[in-house]
């Protein structure tokens, strides 16, 4: 009877504790419904339309950070910050080199937070033949990437500045879906792919690779927003149930 009680006790504690997570995240799902419903984007850069695009993703940092409490500033809450600011940044075309700046940070503040701890208790396998398959697989996929855009970067008017930012913050970009992949965390996982998938459209039509495809942007900015919301949320579990690998391992 006690076990059937804890067991009883432990999914309402999981049903509460994903309510509560759901509504931790419901500014984040109406500061995107407003992006999309007032995005307009031939209209001219402004604060305002900075402010709107960079608005989900600090909502979603005020979420992780009042979950988690400060333990993920040097980690997730730091990316989503940065990525903010690199959202603000990619308003203005001029800005684009700080923006991919602003996003490298962010690569590498979650690269330290996949690292972290709280993620441990996924990677205990990590040494696993098809976990190394995959990591090889990213970063095949990284370089190969890097390799099709190099000609059309040296096509660029700032060609010699972009040529070896665009490699860095592949580079960065790998490493970060690398170490997603070691914590075997599926949110985490997910949103890391998911986040390279994104900045892969937006640079074939950033670095005119092709045409600027019909719902382009469209297609970036969904993957971005839903990309980051994974990630976030992968931060947030991660605390939790690394509580409940911790309370197992005692008992």
């Amino acid at each position: 009877m006690d076990i059937l009680e804890t067991d009883a006790y432990d999914r309402r504690h999981r049903r509460n504790v994903s309510c509560a997570l759901f509504f931790s995240l419901v500014p984040f799902f109406l500061s995107t419904a407003a992006y999309f419903y007032l995005w307009t984007p031939d209209s001219p850069p402004s604060i305002m339309s900075a402010g709107v695009k960079s608005a989900p993703v600090l909502l979603l940092a005020a979420a992780v950070l009042g979950w988690n409490g400060g333990q993920s500033i040097l980690g997730v809450v730091g990316g989503l910050i940065f990525s903010a600011v690199g959202d603000g940044c990619l308003i203005w075309p001029e800005l684009f080199l700080y923006g991919m700046g602003a996003f490298a940070v962010a690569h590498l503040l979650y690269s330290i937070s996949f690292l972290s701890s709280r993620y441990a208790s996924y990677s205990s396998s990590g040494s696993s033949s098809w976990i190394r398959l995959l990591y090889l697989i990213v970063l095949i996929a990284g370089v190969g990437f890097y390799i099709f855009l190099y000609p059309f970067l040296l096509k660029l008017p700032n060609s010699d500045m972009l040529v070896p930012a665009v490699g860095i913050y592949v580079a960065l970009i790998s490493l970060m879906g690398a170490l997603a992949i070691r914590t075997q965390h599926m949110p985490t996982l997910l949103g890391s792919l998911i986040f390279m998938v994104s900045d892969l459209s937006l640079a074939l039509q950033v670095f005119k690779v092709m045409e600027n495809m019909q719902h382009g942007n469209i297609i970036v900015m969904v993957t971005y927003y839903l990309a980051q919301l994974l990630i976030a949320v992968g931060d947030m579990k991660a605390v939790e149930d690394k509580d409940d690998f911790s309370k197992w391992k005692r008992s």
